[in-house]
């Protein structure tokens, strides 16, 4: 074990610690722009026309996006920096990623509001509800794709654990640190969809549960 682990640096734990919490920054970075695209791109969805068939392309299109492709696009074609009313505002790599995952993200909150939408017309608010699962689950996938941010010399967890498998001098050290890396983000998020599993499963239950009870009896009035 020691031959193994003897070359890692001592803070390497808090290193990919570090790097799990820019996972996750990135993650909720794309999950907040997916709001902010995709709930209006839902809701022009709800009635047929125009607008519905206009947002519906653009959601398929989002859909067909690949991450790669859109990361290595925006960091050609963004500046390094912008400025509003004056103020210079720098876009790091971690705010490039985040756009690179705002595709994946808009179009997945968009599908998943639309059908929350057609559910809440149905009368059926414990299925709509099964809209929070679906988002969480989009955030895990975002924390997973999240690791394309080493590509471009991101400090996140893949990318700690890529640079101190290339310091390790044996293949052996190396295959286990991707060992670790793997057990590592497995382990989080199995518990995290294990979660999603549980909170879907008793939404659906209160949803069958609604079903069975259908609607309410009308009142008896006096005298009848």
């Amino acid at each position: 074990m020691k031959a193994l682990f003897g070359n890692l640096p001592p803070d390497f734990p808090w290193q990919v610690l570090g790097g799990i919490a820019v996972n996750l920054h990135i993650a909720v970075l794309a999950l907040i722009g997916g709001f902010v695209l995709g709930i209006p791109l839902a809701l022009a969805q709800v009635r047929p026309g125009l607008p519905a068939r206009f947002a519906g392309a653009l959601v398929a299109l989002m859909r067909a996006s690949p991450t790669f492709v859109v990361m290595f696009f925006l960091l050609n074609i963004i500046p390094s920096e912008i400025s509003v009313l004056s103020v210079r505002i720098p876009l790091s790599g971690v705010t490039i990623v985040a756009l690179s995952l705002l595709p994946y993200s808009a179009y997945y909150i968009a599908e998943s509001g639309l059908d929350a939408l057609h559910q809440l017309r149905l009368n059926a608010p414990a299925t709509a509800l099964l809209f929070l699962p679906n988002v969480g689950r989009a955030f895990f996938v975002l924390v997973m794709a999240s690791g394309a941010a080493a590509a471009i010399g991101v400090r996140e967890a893949i990318g700690i654990i890529l640079r101190q498998a290339d310091r390790t001098p044996t293949r052996l050290g190396q295959f286990a640190l991707f060992a670790f890396g793997i057990v590592l983000f497995g382990v989080i998020f199995q518990a995290g969809f294990a979660l999603l599993t549980a909170l879907r499963r008793w939404l659906t239950g209160r949803a069958t549960q609604r079903m069975l009870a259908g609607p309410a009896p009308p009142p008896v009035q006096p005298g009848t």
